[in-house]
């Protein structure tokens, strides 16, 4: 199965590997958004990337944090596709990273006040709910010329906040089976094209990147 960012992220083929967690979200073929897409991949496939995630010359900022952030969602979503069935109720009865952080579910209009959930469920929420902003035309548009809304910033980071809890409990709760499955490779990559793009725009708060922060510490230092 091959994941967007092409040469760089290509998950081992197999029955396994190749389930889908949700739907792939496709960028229209021939649209502004897919000569984006083809030219993070292009950048991706150099290997520098702390490169690969500098807003293009010329380019919108908004417009290169959507086509980045559909792509995360699409390696994300096929990376925690290949663990579902070490991810279940009994294994993971609440959705944690580590025994310091625990997270629970809102997303202030179907359930307002913050609920207690087990990690598949809190993770099928919170995929379920960045796919309908993506979704969303309004907040996400895919045509040239439409703007983008006053507030797809604050949307843009509260996603990928969120997302960035899906690598975490996929590092700490189920990396035996990520290096049983030998993709270990496929997430370490995925992650530090995560946060390398989340660390050059300012998108995600120090203190919710805290839960792997020497990890983060260790794959920057291996770049400088």
């Amino acid at each position: 199965v091959k994941g967007l960012t092409g040469n760089v992220f290509c998950l081992v083929s197999g029955s396994r590997s190749s389930k889908t967690f949700k739907p792939k979200k496709n960028i229209p073929e021939g649209s502004h958004q897919y000569e984006l897409l083809k030219h993070a991949e292009a950048t991706l496939g150099s290997g520098n990337l702390r490169q690969a995630v500098m807003l293009p010359e010329g380019e919108d900022l908004n417009e290169w944090i959507a086509v980045n952030t559909v792509d995360f969602f699409n390696q994300i979503n096929m990376l925690y596709g290949t663990i579902t069935e070490f991810c279940t109720e009994a294994s993971c009865p609440v959705m944690s990273a580590g025994p310091r952080y625990e997270y629970h579910w809102a997303d202030g209009t179907n359930i307002k006040k913050p609920i207690k959930c087990s990690a598949p469920k809190y993770i099928d929420y919170l995929m379920t709910w960045v796919q309908d902003q993506l979704d969303d035309e309004t907040l996400f548009p895919s045509k040239i010329g439409v703007p983008f809304p006053k507030n797809f910033m604050s949307v843009a980071k509260t996603i990928l906040k969120r997302l960035f809890r899906v690598y975490a409990h996929i590092y700490h709760q189920h990396f035996d089976s990520v290096m049983r499955l030998q993709e270990e490779a496929h997430l370490n990559t995925s992650f530090k094209h995560f946060i390398f793009f989340v660390q050059e725009f300012n998108l995600i708060d120090r203190r919710e990147l805290a839960p792997l922060q020497e990890l983060i510490e260790k794959l920057g230092s291996k770049d400088r």
